[in-house]
Formats: structure tokens, sequence, C-alpha cells
């Protein structure tokens, strides 16, 4: 998943970022509250995570701002203020869920996780187009350089992800998870038979590549150069 921290405290952040670094999750992470309001408008998350406390402007005015623009992305606030109105002033305010400090790494993945299942969809575009190669969600059609590609219903989810990662590295952690929408580690060579197989109706038939491992990290989809 793609997260945004906002979170000014080093210590915590460290140990956040951390552990969702270990778990395969795609993070940015902002100090204060005008960054962090910046990052959470001008890019897509599946999840935030904010502190409730911030330097420049409060974790509260941030999801106050973000729901009165029409950003719907599910916010999990940290605190130390513990306080029964506290906690509904955060849930009023447009936070979906509360965790106070100090707090085990695995109930805050276990939220993340909870809260990126029932994440509303966002609002998409009907085509994704990343150089020569063009997807149409709407008509469920895959086209590089005007030619038409079939693909399967999992190779089309697995193409669609890339293509709205496009130039991210995506681990097989990431895969598994928004593909497959398996929250551990099946032992299996899925991810890597899905991928070689949309090599080969995406790539091989062209004279350059698009998909790209990097070793030891993952796969990477970028125009082709």
């Amino acid at each position: 998943m793609k997260i945004l921290l906002i979170e000014d405290d080093q210590s915590t952040a460290d140990y956040v970022a951390g552990g969702l670094g270990e778990d395969g999750h795609d993070l940015d992470h902002a100090t204060s509250g005008p960054t962090g309001l910046e990052l959470a408008c001008t890019r897509e998350y599946d999840v935030m995570v904010i502190d409730r406390m911030l330097p420049g402007l409060d974790g509260l005015s941030i999801v106050r701002a973000l729901r009165s623009s029409g950003k719907d992305t599910p916010v999990i606030f940290l605190t130390a203020v513990s306080g029964v109105d506290d906690r509904v002033e955060g849930l009023e305010a447009g936070g979906d869920d509360y965790l106070l400090k100090p707090f085990a790494f695995s109930e805050l993945m276990a939220r993340i996780h909870a809260l990126g299942r029932r994440a509303p969809s966002r609002k998409e575009e009907a085509v994704l187009k990343v150089g020569e190669l063009e997807m149409n969600l709407i008509a469920r059609t895959v086209k590089r350089a005007g030619a038409a590609i079939e693909l399967q219903p999992r190779e089309f989810r697995l193409l669609e992800y890339m293509l709205r990662n496009r130039g991210r590295v995506l681990t097989r952690t990431m895969l598994l998870e928004r593909v497959w929408d398996f929250h551990f580690d099946p032992k299996t060579n899925v991810v890597e038979t899905h991928v070689s197989r949309l090599r080969a109706k995406v790539d091989r038939p062209f004279a350059t590549e698009m998909i790209r491992t990097i070793r030891g990290s993952g796969y990477v989809l970028n125009a082709a150069s």
C-alpha cells in the first residue's frame, strides 16, 4: 500500500517507517502539518497515519481540510491524548480510527490493513497510458503501439497496478497484497509466474521492454526507451 505518515517525533517515525518498509509498503513521511497537508492533497494514498499534535498545523485541521476538499482517504490518528472527548473530536473531524501512543506496531499494521481493505474506490481515469502502452478501464482493453493485447483477468489487474504506479519499484509483497489481496506470503511463485506471462504479451513481441526486474527489490514499469 501507499501510505502517508505525518509525524514530527523522529523516534516514532523511524519505528513506523522501519516496520512498514519490512512489510513491503511504500511510505511518504512529513514532519510538519503544512508539508503533510500538501502531500495529502497532491498525491494519492491508500491510508494516512497522522499525529494529532504537529508543528504548523495540527492533525485535526489537516483532516478537516482534506474532508472539505473531497478527499476520503482513510485516516488513523496517532496521539498521546487519551480522553474520550478527544477521541470523539478526532472521529468527528473525519478520522476513521484512533491509536494511542505508545502502541505496538502489529496493532497499527492490523488497523492499516483493515482500512486499506475497506477504503472507498478512488475516482479513476477511463484510460491509463504509459508511453505506447494504453489500458482502457471501461472497455477492458490493452494496446501497445496500436496492437491489441489479450490478457487474462489477473494479468489485467497486475498490469493495471503497474500502470498506476509507473516508475515505482513494486515489491513482491506489494503485488501479493494489491493484486491478489494476500496479506501473507503463500510461499509460491505466483507473482513471478504472472509477471513472466505478462512480459510475454507486453514486451516480447516488441523491440524494447517496459517491465523490468530490479534485482533484490521487485519490478518496475516505465515507458519504452
